[in-house]
Formats: structure tokens, C-alpha cells, sequence
């Protein structure tokens, strides 16, 4: 008997709303016709909670037309000072219920609580993953097909009243036409920077768009790049975050 591993890449991708991100993404077709994976979407993207709060819903929809079969994942987030993600598996936090099964075009409410008393100080941070569980099923060429699954991380962030990002940008010169941005948050609550700008008075000399997050202890280099060679001197860097607010320093471009 042949195995064969069904695509579901291009199907899956109307799940991935907002910055949701696809963490688990494969599929190699050994023969036969490939199986069908599910097509699922969470709600929210972003998981906001306060310390009052004891749980939260988050709707999950089946979008396919074929039962799926969904795993939650709750693991600790942090990053460390170079700016690299770490994910440790907790018990902070429960899913209920942690294990879903969703006919075709199907919608359930599920909830998400904080176990742990939370912090008054500081944000507590964490990413909530949907893991589909895939079955194997029996084609009638009489080979089995596998489908590889898909899986959303989402994340969740528990903030207190004092918890604030505190965000220092710099500049350094990479390329003739590029800057590399180092930004280091040395605050209590995640940062995303959404786009930077370096300008000199109306002209813009080079641009980052994305949406980098820096937690709380941690730097991202982020590389801005422009259409011309870059002039020494004098310039302004601005950079705009997720919640609509922006933060302006004056640099010198070496």
C-alpha cells in the first residue's frame, strides 16, 4: 500500500486573517489524488485580556466541507535580548474545550481562562495554537492519504493598567541604498512595530513595513531600504505601531 500526503496550502490559506501565523505548513503528494485538508478561521487574531477578566470566548469556524478536528496548544512567549522567540508549553491558561470537532460549516464558541493569578505589573503574554488533527483516509485505488495539517498561533496577552511598551530606535548603515533599524523595548508590554520611516525634512530616504513584535527585554533589527544611496547626516526616524501610535527620534546616519 502507497502512501500519499494531500496538499492543503493553498486551500488553508483563507484562514490566516490578520497577523495570525501558520505555523505548521507542509505537503508532499507521493501518488494518487491528494486528500483534502480542513479549512478552519479563529476569532480574534489577537487575544486581549485584563486582569479582571477570567475567561474570554474565541469562535472557531469550520469554513470546509468535511468534518475537522481541531487540538489547542497554550505555551508560554517570551523572546530573548537578540530578539529570538522561545515557546515553553503551560498551564496558565486552559482552552474549554481543549479538543474540537466541527461538522462542515460549523461555528463553536470556546473559552479561554487564565488559571494563575495575573500580574500586576507586567503584561503576561502567551500564544494559543489550533492544531488540526488530521485522519487518514482510504481512496478507492486503494491507497491511503494523508493530509498534511494545518496550525494557527495566535497570541494572547494578559495587561495590567501599569504595563507599557518603552521603545528606543536607532539606525546603522547597511547597504548603500539600506539601513538596518535596531529597536530594544525595555518596558513591561509587547511591541509591534508596523512601519518605519527614516526621512530628511519631506524626503524619505528609506522604509521598513511588517509587523515585528519586541517583547518585553528584547531588540529586533529590522532592514529599511530605499531607492537611492543614502547621504550622511542628519535625519528623523519615525515608527508607526499596531495601535496607531507613533514615536519620532533624531538620528545621524554615519
Amino acid at each position: 500500500m502507497k502512501l500519499s500526503f494531500g496538499m492543503c496550502g493553498l486551500a488553508s490559506s483563507r484562514a490566516l486573517r490578520g497577523p495570525a501565523a501558520i505555523i505548521l505548513l507542509a505537503a508532499s503528494v507521493l501518488s494518487g489524488a491528494p486528500a483534502q485538508a480542513g479549512v478552519f478561521s479563529v476569532t480574534p487574531v489577537r487575544i486581549y485580556m485584563t486582569p479582571r477578566d477570567r475567561a474570554v470566548a474565541v469562535t472557531i469556524t469550520n469554513e470546509g466541507d468535511t468534518e475537522v478536528v481541531l487540538q489547542a496548544d497554550l505555551n508560554a512567549w517570551s523572546q530573548k535580548p537578540d530578539g529570538t522567540d522561545e515557546q515553553v508549553p503551560t498551564e496558565d491558561l486552559i482552552l474549554s474545550p481543549p479538543i474540537i470537532k466541527l461538522a462542515p460549516n460549523a461555528r463553536q464558541v470556546v473559552r479561554l481562562a487564565l488559571l494563575k493569578p495575573a500580574d500586576a505589573s507586567r503584561q503576561l503574554i502567551y500564544r494559543l495554537i489550533m492544531r488540526e488533527v488530521p485522519e487518514a483516509v482510504a481512496s478507492r485505488d486503494k491507497t491511503i492519504q494523508v493530509p498534511i495539517a494545518l496550525a494557527l498561533s495566535m497570541p494572547v496577552f494578559i495587561t495590567p493598567p501599569p504595563a507599557k511598551r518603552d521603545v528606543v530606535c536607532q539606525a546603522e548603515r547597511g547597504a548603500a541604498q539600506a539601513l538596518n533599524i535596531t529597536c530594544t523595548n525595555s518596558g513591561s508590554a509587547y511591541a509591534q512595530v508596523r512601519e518605519v520611516v527614516v526621512k530628511r525634512g519631506a524626503q524619505i530616504l528609506a522604509k521598513f513595513e511588517g509587523g515585528t513584535y519586541i517583547l518585553p527585554g528584547a531588540r529586533q533589527v529590522m532592514g529599511a531600504k530605499g531607492e537611492q544611496a543614502i547621504v550622511p547626516g542628519a535625519a528623523q526616524l519615525g515608527v508607526s505601531f499596531d495601535d496607531g501610535k507613533t514615536q519620532t527620534f533624531d538620528i545621524t546616519l554615519p
